[in-house]
């Protein structure tokens, strides 16, 4: 039986934050949705599909299980960041601190590093915990679907495509990555985080 998602509701769509416009957040949005809508289409033809012409080099099962990882990934990584945008922004907690001070040196090191990871990747740049080693790390992605870290968790994802902050600051990402600081949800990344270190399945990320 296929697996079918619908959209979830974020509290920060359709509305202003500091420095990032209702209709970015409306637009960025649809992206989203329709991300949803190709999962469920993509699963629904895999149900269906032939299997016995499996190749690496082409066929029907191939094309649909790479591109389902695409889907998968705009969803996820979506969820994960509407899901910590409309908060405030400013310090964290006293637990997420301590760690990212421990990992990175300070909040302001690890402020600094995301915001070139965000920069120097094509797509996407994630604070994650790595339930392996036990330390948190800002990772890069080139799209929806690449450069997963086995067993590392996001915890907080930045989306660098164009489409999160063109309309309100054409080419300048920094701009734009700056707004997002001011904008984190502390609350929902903290749970994140515990969610994260306290999880006992090893799971990757697309």
């Amino acid at each position: 039986m296929t697996h079918k998602l619908e959209a979830r509701k974020y509290d920060s769509i359709m509305r202003d934050l500091d420095g990032i416009s209702a209709r970015t957040m409306t637009e960025h949005y649809k992206l989203y949705q329709g991300y949803v809508n190709k999962y469920n289409e993509i699963m629904g033809k895999i149900d269906a599909v032939d299997r016995a012409p499996a190749n690496q080099v082409f066929s029907d099962i191939r094309s649909l299980k790479v591109d389902l990882s695409f889907a998968i990934g705009g969803v996820k990584n979506h969820e994960l960041y509407f899901g910590h945008l409309g908060g405030k922004g400013g310090e964290p907690p006293a637990e997420i601190k301590r760690q990212l001070e421990k990992d990175f040196g300070s909040v302001e090191a690890w402020r600094k590093d995301l915001k070139a990871t965000g920069i120097a990747s094509r797509g996407w740049a994630w604070t994650a915990w790595d339930r392996d080693w036990n330390y948190l790390f800002n990772y890069a992605g080139d799209a929806q679907n690449t450069f997963p870290v086995w067993n590392t968790v996001p915890i907080l994802g930045l989306d660098v495509y164009e489409h999160a902050y063109y309309l309100d600051y054409g080419t300048a990402r920094a701009a734009y990555i700056d707004a997002f600081f001011q904008n984190i949800s502390w609350e929902a990344v903290g749970a994140n985080f515990e969610r994260a270190r306290g999880a006992k399945a090893a799971t990757g990320h697309a």
